[in-house]
């Protein structure tokens, strides 16, 4: 059976996130890729220099043409830039029943430019995370989210409960950020799990919470429960971190070629 699954995100003209990120990741653990781009972006390893949103409208076309016609066994949300993007995007995956979803509350670019409207964390909160089988936050966005400090493990944990207790069904909290080796936070209301792996000293990580966030999604497409779907899409980062590669003069991207080896792997 071919495991379909849908990204909504912005696209990234360097390649190495977004949009472009997500369908590398999707195919290469063995599912088959849609998109519904929501805003384009001038990007490249160094920074953001602009950013062309998508109408509503349009957006709204995208979803409904691949659900009403091929289909979604899970998606994933990403860079929805603006209040009215969120609005749209909300209403069609709920239109839709489009589940499992994945919602990764994309704020800021791995170069520090701001991919999400200062008004629009509001209803990010309000309106995506009730619809989010795993929302994905970094510690940045868990912060905005949460509307308190998170700083280290403790502090991803209060956060991972705020984020469940707004509507997400499973909290997983990166902790990319922390000093030592990365350990993310995965609540699900009742128990905490930690996924932790050894960190792997590269500059080249961008677009590692656009793949992260992927994989997670075509895992539970595959029919894993959130913590197996979790750990198999961590593993596959590690190997596209343990391979990132050297492209351009700022943070280069993970190479998503080396998830390959997972997509037949369900352990």
């Amino acid at each position: 059976m071919t495991v379909r699954v849908l990204t909504i995100a912005g696209s990234d003209s360097g390649g190495g996130a977004g949009i472009q990120a997500d369908l590398k990741t999707i195919t290469a653990l063995g599912a088959f890729g849609m998109s519904a781009v929501t805003a384009l972006t001038a990007q490249n390893t160094v920074g953001v220099r602009g950013v062309f949103e998508v109408s509503p409208e349009f957006v709204a076309a995208q979803i409904d043409a691949v659900a009403e016609d091929i289909g979604v066994d899970a998606a994933k949300t990403g860079m929805l830039a603006s209040r009215a993007l969120i609005e749209v995007v909300a209403d069609r995956i709920a239109w839709h029943a489009i589940r499992p979803l994945v919602v990764d509350p994309v704020m800021v670019a791995k170069s520090g430019d701001p991919l999400l409207a200062e008004d629009a964390s509001g209803l990010m909160r309000d309106l995506m995370l009730p619809l989010a089988t795993v929302a994905t936050p970094n510690m940045a966005e868990a912060e905005v989210l949460s509307e308190r400090p998170v700083r280290d493990l403790e502090g991803m944990r209060e956060a991972a409960r705020r984020v469940h207790d707004l509507g997400a069904q499973w909290a997983l909290i990166k902790g990319g950020h922390l000093s030592g080796d990365p350990t993310d936070v995965l609540f699900d209301g009742r128990d905490f799990h930690q996924v932790a792996r050894p960190r792997v000293e590269t500059p080249n990580t961008h677009g590692t919470g656009c793949a992260y966030s992927a994989a997670i999604a075509v895992g539970l497409g595959k029919g894993m429960g959130v913590p197996e779907a979790v750990e198999w899409a961590r593993d596959a980062l590690q190997a596209g971190l343990e391979n990132a590669l050297e492209l351009g003069q700022g943070a280069g991207p993970l190479d998503h070629g080396a998830m390959f080896p997972f997509a037949g792997r369900t352990d």
